[in-house]
């Protein structure tokens, strides 16, 4: 009777919990790298993050290789390209096979869509709560973006005087998205070519994805802003009207202690939100709350989880429609409250829109490094719309309970 050896570590199923675990991993040194400003780090984090990426691709493609009908890709989660985008890939992979990859993809006469990075942004919004929760806009090609601060519209019957045309356009602020440039990396092996373009657009908008999420939070919230030597957001936590420093941009706004979400002393904080910074009144719909994830267990979750009378909890009432977002990036102690869609982050491929060829980094064998770049910028709306808070001494919600109607019992 022969004897059969199975090699059970090459045919192992990948253990999706492993897998999501080195991806985590992967993310905590990315992050690592960005707070030291170590590019080597980053790119070589960046390097093992896409090829990682690029192997479960690949297998995804094989295992239904043979499905070539488009509906059936489609029930599967492949996306499918319009004809823009596959023209595009498809000179794309021609180039990228050339012997003279740089040459051929700066001839190229050919751009990324604006339906691929339509895409990318709908993949982060989904993916990241945040980015669904501020205005997120692609600005394709733009490099100008007019950004109205004041949302008073005022009318005039008469002649526009010019006190109402100075007052009709004090709200504009023409923003240059050209200041802040981010440059994603593309490693991708000749295997990932092959597949064609439909598996290559999967790949570079996830690429693309985690690499404007990896930076876009933190700008978001804590972004000192563009200065000479700065380049950067400027997050909610800034008070647009202090000093701004060449070397730390805006100052935080002062903190407002909360430490009880009870109706009065909510109602009283979100009233504050309801005037633009020029005075004029707006209506507050609803509002999103940024905290540290150990915060909302230990302060957030405590103060809005009451107790119903047959015992069960109820998670997250709040005595006004506000939407709890947890981030790594906000520190122990403090959150930030505001209107969610009074930040405005505009991101575009600038006036190029290519893929180019790039001898800056090279860490795997058999790979050819790409790259692509991001302008964009970001601010609120106003300096009256967001909050920053300190929730050190917030208390829990004790559920108070009265007794009426009590019948007094004879006694014997």
């Amino acid at each position: 009777m022969k004897k059969f050896k199975l090699n059970l570590q090459r045919h192992a199923i990948p253990n999706p919990d492993l897998i999501e675990q080195k991806k985590n991993d992967i993310k905590q040194r990315l992050n690592q790298a960005l707070k030291e400003g170590n590019e080597n780090d980053f790119a070589q984090a960046f390097t093992e993050f896409a090829d990682d990426l690029q192997q479960s691709v690949i297998q995804e493609a094989q295992s239904i290789v043979a499905n070539v009908d488009r509906q059936v890709l489609a029930t599967r989660g492949v996306r499918q390209l319009t004809s823009e985008e596959n023209n595009y890939y498809q000179k794309v992979i021609e180039a990228m096979k050339s012997a003279d990859p740089k040459q051929a993809l700066t001839t190229l006469d050919v751009v990324l869509p604006t339906t691929t990075i339509d895409a990318v942004f709908e993949d982060l919004t989904v993916n990241h709560p945040l980015l669904s929760a501020i205005d997120f806009q692609n600005a394709g090609a733009v490099t100008e973006w007019l950004l109205n601060s004041n949302p008073r519209q005022l009318a005039s019957w008469s002649p526009l005087c010019a006190e109402i045309v100075k007052e009709l356009t004090s709200g504009f602020r023409k923003i240059d998205l050209q200041q802040n440039k981010l440059s994603a990396f593309i490693p991708v092996c000749k295997a990932m070519l092959d597949l064609g373009p439909v598996w290559l657009d999967r790949y570079v908008r996830t690429i693309l994805a985690e690499a404007l999420a990896l930076g876009l939070e933190d700008g978001i919230l804590s972004g000192r802003g563009q200065t000479l030597n700065l380049h950067e957001p400027i997050g909610m936590r800034k008070n647009l009207a202090g000093s701004v420093d060449p070397n730390t941009g805006y100052p935080d706004k002062s903190k407002v202690a909360l430490n009880a979400l009870d109706p009065i002393t909510y109602g009283n904080l979100l009233a504050t939100l309801s005037e633009t910074e020029n005075g004029n009144p707006r209506i507050v719909n609803d509002v999103i709350l940024v905290v540290n994830p150990k915060d909302y267990l230990t302060k957030i979750m405590p103060a809005t989880t009451p107790r119903a009378t047959d015992g069960t909890y109820t998670r997250d009432v709040f005595p006004f429609p506000t939407t709890v977002i947890q981030s790594v990036v906000m520190a122990e102690g403090e959150a930030i409250l505001g209107i969610g869609n009074r930040y405005l982050m505009a991101a575009g491929t600038g006036k190029s829109g290519k893929i180019e060829y790039s001898d800056e980094y090279r860490f795997l064998e058999d790979e050819r490094v790409y790259l692509t770049k991001f302008y964009g910028h970001g601010q609120p709306k106003d300096n009256n719309s967001f909050i920053l808070l300190d929730v050190t001494n917030l208390k829990p919600t004790v559920m108070e309970v009265k007794v009426t109607n009590i019948d007094e019992f004879p006694v014997a």
